[in-house]
């Protein structure tokens, strides 16, 4: 039988995998390549391996929410992600969804207090 900490383990990945894409959309406002991204989210608390972010940027980008661009500029090429008018538009609606969503489940939290610690 699992422990209960190897179930909450898994919870919490679920329930962190389920805030990726969000997590990344929210942070394209401005053009970021995929390591600085991960980097910027490290720093923010949200861990996202590369193989994890690598494939979610170019399915966003094929569902158009992103644009890319080749840096080839600098010492070596970097492919810069920013947020297309279609992903600003599905970030404002989905930035609704969340807080309609936070709020319903902070309310049932707070009913659910008096049961902490049985």
């Amino acid at each position: 039988m699992e422990t209960i900490q190897a179930i909450v383990d898994n919870l919490l990945l679920e329930l962190r995998r389920g805030t990726l894409v969000l997590s990344v959309l929210s942070q394209l406002q401005t053009p970021r390549y995929g390591y600085s991204l991960v980097e910027h989210l490290k720093e923010k608390d949200v861990e996202i391996e590369p193989g994890t972010l690598y494939p979610l940027l170019r399915r966003l980008e094929k569902q158009g929410l992103l644009q890319s661009e080749w840096e080839i500029s600098g010492s070596k090429p970097r492919k810069y992600y920013v947020l297309s008018d279609r992903g600003l538009q599905v970030l404002a609606l989905l930035r609704i969804q969340w807080f309609e969503m936070k709020e319903t489940i902070d309310a049932l939290m707070r009913e659910g207090d008096t049961d902490y610690g049985r």
